[in-house]
């Protein structure tokens, strides 16, 4: 499965990242590769892991999700796809998610198989046709 897309979940809470483990793993051509808990580890490991997706909380100790989605996306040379994940508003969190660089917001209630595959193939879509 060497060309699955290469997935960093990042999430304070082990239960949200399990669960985010399973919907990657029952959604076709989607690899974890690893997981993080601070905005801090998540800008270390995609420098070290190069994942094509990451799957960012927003908040997040020390720097919060948005921020870690901004300095992941300045520092890298290819840089992933980001699709932000919230309990919060999407009203309110969409937006700034957007601003930070984020291809897509998903409220955590609604993510699943379909809305992983669904983001993935729109935020890849509107890459390649950039």
């Amino acid at each position: 499965m060497d060309d699955a897309v290469k997935v960093l979940i990042v999430d304070d809470q082990a239960p949200f990242r399990m669960a985010a483990r399973m919907v990657v793993q029952l959604t076709d051509g989607f690899d974890v590769v690893g997981e993080a808990e601070t905005g801090e580890t998540s800008v270390d490991l995609a420098a070290q892991l190069g994942p094509d997706l990451i799957l960012m909380d927003v908040n997040l100790p020390g720097i919060d999700g948005l921020e870690a989605t901004r300095r992941i996306l300045a520092a890298a040379a290819e840089p992933p796809v980001v699709v932000v994940l919230s309990t919060y508003e999407a009203d309110e969190y969409a937006p700034r998610a957007t601003d930070a660089g984020a291809a897509s917001f998903i409220p955590k209630a609604e993510f699943d198989p379909d809305r992983l595959a669904e983001a993935w193939a729109t935020a890849t879509a509107t890459s390649r046709a950039s």
